[in-house]
């Protein structure tokens, strides 16, 4: 049975999270680093990693690792990489991206030029060409990653980042990252049948992503993938998996979670982009702000991106709202509140410390997530 090594880049902080997916999905990690986890699938495995995983970027597949410290060395150990076991004749090759760390070859152009050349090479000695390569048909994209001077060449099997889950056509001002938002709900209890709220839900993608993970919705499902187009995939992997995928689906499952903004405009947004990721049914958007959110339930759940205050004329602004937000939640009985912001002095302002604080990035962004954990509710039998 064919395996393959894959690598999933992801955001820093992200990595516990994203592991506990791979395994979920019958995987055997390999190696877990900053910002990527290593893992080992079956042939079936391009497929349900794409289709399945939230809180990963992408899905490479691993083509070969080796020490470079010269551009003779990334050419001549690129070369003799036997390319053709997994570009077929006629494919296009671009090395997309190269990012290089604390390495003696640092010049990305360079680095993406030098194993251009080393692919081309080996290509022609599999398929006994001497001029030009035909590259008119499916894409398989390169990615070279070196880190302390420890090459890693992949190949991109995802095609657009694994965030772009193909609902949010739309989106207001600084919104949050589909994969950052999966990460978010990992990262507290909530299960439907409990109350849970986004009173800054923006284009509603944190509630999106809790409905989808309440009914079990594959991310991937609303989407394609580059690796569908590959010949070296059998057709019939991908038709089955997203058809489990269709069947995983819990239509049966009843709750109603709510999401709220002071902007009209964010509200049309989030409800349109709901609809498109199928989860209409399971949300309910409404204008209203935040500082005046009151709730007569109990043991409920607040998971919310708040605007950051990055430009120094909003600081004071934003200080002022994590003031009122404090006095809105503390009054909410036995609630639990979950918030991510890069501003620093976050408890200060919101008048509490956190019983968890975790860090994460948001792109190139270092932020926190203060979780302030409430109460479980007594057992229905209690």
């Amino acid at each position: 049975m064919k395996t393959y090594t894959l690598i999933s880049p992801c955001f820093f902080g992200v990595e516990k999270m994203l592991g506990i997916e791979i395994k979920n999905l019958g995987f055997e990690i390999i190696k877990t680093e900053d910002g990527r986890v290593t893992y080992k699938t079956g042939e079936d495995g391009i497929a349900k990693a794409n289709m399945w995983l939230r809180c990963a970027e992408r899905v490479h597949l691993k083509v070969a690792e080796f020490e470079a410290k010269s551009f003779d060395e990334l050419f001549e150990n690129t070369k003799k990489i036997n390319w053709a076991n997994y570009i077929p004749y006629g494919a296009q090759f671009p090395v997309s991206k190269a990012s290089s760390i604390k390495s003696k070859l640092y010049s990305t152009p360079d680095i993406q030029s030098i194993v251009k050349k080393a692919v081309v090479e080996s290509l022609k000695k599999s398929y006994m060409e001497d001029g030009l390569l035909k590259e008119d048909k499916e894409k398989y994209p390169i990615y070279v990653f070196i880190h302390k001077d420890k090459v890693v060449l992949s190949i991109d099997t995802s095609g657009d980042a694994l965030h772009k889950r193909g609902y949010r056509e739309k989106a207001n001002k600084a919104p949050i990252r589909e994969t950052l938002a999966a990460s978010m709900m990992y990262l507290n209890p909530w299960r439907p049948g409990r109350t849970l709220v986004d009173p800054m839900c923006g284009s509603g993608t944190v509630l999106i992503e809790a409905a989808m993970m309440g009914i079990n919705m594959a991310p991937g499902l609303n989407r394609e993938f580059i690796s569908e187009k590959w010949r070296t995939i059998d057709k019939k992997i991908w038709w089955d998996v997203r058809r489990d995928a269709f069947d995983k689906i819990d239509n049966d499952i009843e709750f109603k979670i709510y999401g709220y903004d002071i902007d009209e405009e964010a509200i049309e947004i989030a409800r349109e982009n709901a609809e498109i990721a199928g989860v209409e049914d399971y949300i309910e958007f409404n204008i209203a702000n935040a500082v005046d959110f009151t709730s007569d339930e109990e043991y409920g759940f607040i998971v919310t991106n708040p605007p950051y205050g990055e430009r120094l004329e909003d600081v004071d602004t934003v200080k002022m709202l994590y003031k009122e937000l404090g006095y809105t939640f503390r009054k909410l009985k036995n609630w639990s509140y979950y918030m991510i912001t890069s501003y620093e002095e976050f408890e200060a302002e919101f008048g509490k410390d956190a019983d968890r604080k975790r860090k994460l990035y948001n792109g190139m962004l270092k932020t926190n997530l203060y979780q302030y954990v409430g109460p479980k509710p007594p057992r229905k039998n209690d």
